[in-house]
Formats: C-alpha cells, sequence, structure tokens
C-alpha cells in the first residue's frame, strides 16, 4: 500500500502578499525516526528507558511549538467592530506575553509585545491582538521578521491611521550558546502611518509603553 502523502499550506515569510507554497508532510513514523537520529547525534541511546518515548513526546510538542502555521491570522482579524462611538484616540495592548524558537537554532526566545494602533474603519477585540502575537510566533521566527509580519497583517486588515510595534526578548541562543550573555535582551520596533510619520506620536506610544501602574 503506497502511503498518504499530506500537504501543508505555509505562508511565506512576510508581507500581507506573501505567496503560499506546498511542502509535503513527513508522517509521524518519519517525525519520531528524525528525532532518534538528533538523540543519537547528541551522543545518547535513543532507546534506554528514558528516552524509549522521547521522540514520540517530541513530535507531539513541535505540533503546539509551531501550531502558528496552519492558523491564517487574517481570519483571526475578520470582525471589526465600527460602532465604536467615534473613537479615534490610540489603543494600546502592552505587555502581551509570547515564546517563540529562533530560525537559526530552534532554541527558544521569549518576551513580551506591545501593539497600539490608532483607528480608522474600527476596532478588533483586544484579545484577537495576543493571538495574532501568538500566531507569528509559533512559527520558526526572528525577531525582526516577527515584528514586521505582525505590523504588515493589522495594517492590512485595519487600515489604521498608524500603527506601532514594540517587541521585547531574551534569545537562548545568545544565554545558552555562543557567547553566553544571560540577561541581555533584544528590542524591535515597527512605525507605520502616523506614527512612522510623528516623532512625537513614537514618544507617546513609548512612554504609554513603559508607564508603571497603568
Amino acid at each position: 500500500m503506497m502511503p498518504v502523502v499530506k500537504t501543508l499550506s505555509v505562508e511565506g515569510a512576510i508581507g500581507p502578499s506573501a505567496d503560499k507554497f506546498l511542502v509535503r508532510q513527513p508522517t509521524q513514523e518519519e517525525a519520531e525516526a528524525a528525532v532518534r537520529t538528533l538523540l543519537l547525534w547528541a551522543g545518547d541511546d535513543p532507546s534506554r528507558e528514558g528516552l524509549a518515548d522521547t521522540p514520540r513526546r517530541v513530535a507531539k510538542a513541535y505540533k503546539e511549538f509551531y501550531k502558528g502555521y496552519a492558523e491564517e491570522p487574517r481570519r483571526i482579524l475578520d470582525r471589526v467592530f465600527e460602532e465604536v462611538e467615534g473613537y479615534r484616540d490610540m489603543v494600546l495592548v502592552r505587555d502581551i506575553p509570547f515564546y517563540s524558537h529562533c530560525e537559526h537554532h530552534m532554541v527558544p526566545f521569549v518576551g513580551k509585545a506591545h501593539i497600539g494602533y490608532y483607528p480608522s474603519k474600527g476596532v478588533v477585540g483586544l484579545s484577537k491582538l495576543a493571538r495574532i502575537v501568538d500566531v507569528y510566533a509559533r512559527r520558526l521566527q526572528t525577531q525582526e521578521t516577527m515584528t514586521a509580519q505582525i505590523a504588515d497583517v493589522i495594517e492590512e486588515v485595519l487600515e489604521p491611521r498608524g500603527i506601532a510595534i514594540l517587541v521585547e526578548a531574551e534569545h537562548m541562543c545568545m544565554s545558552m550558546r555562543g557567547i553566553q550573555k544571560q540577561g541581555s535582551s533584544t528590542m524591535t520596533s515597527q512605525y507605520r502611518g502616523v506614527f512612522r510619520d510623528d516623532t512625537a506620536e513614537q514618544v507617546r506610544f513609548f512612554t504609554m509603553v513603559k508607564s508603571p501602574g497603568m
């Protein structure tokens, strides 16, 4: 009997018009075999008691770690609330926690995202912005790319007058390997519309993000 070959539709790296391409999805057995190979490469015995079920667990964990590939971010933002009593000031959701995995070493980076925008045609539920962060975080990423992707999809769907994104994260590829500098953090930002054109708006956004007690 010929094996069933599944395909995955994977969104391109960045931009609302990024093409999608099809890749063959390995079987569960192939995924577990790959984990056994890595365990051997690391110098351990995948058949010993403590590791015997590790390949199955890792394959299951990967489905959770990288579930963002199976999610369409534009659908998350497809319900816009237009009746907001004329509200046109900044909407800010800060301290959105996330974890992701570096595409260079496949080790975690963990942090929080802050999203601010000036509504144009309406607003979305605040939880939707947190879900957008999760969709892109749960893929192999660079922090710079993830920051731009979040801005791109919000700009495309909501068409706000301005959008500001700030992402702060600690990268395990810096603290666990290489230069091994624990506690260092990386900040990336994206400014669109009025935030890009007016530095005072950038200052206001950053001040609101960093103000204690809000």
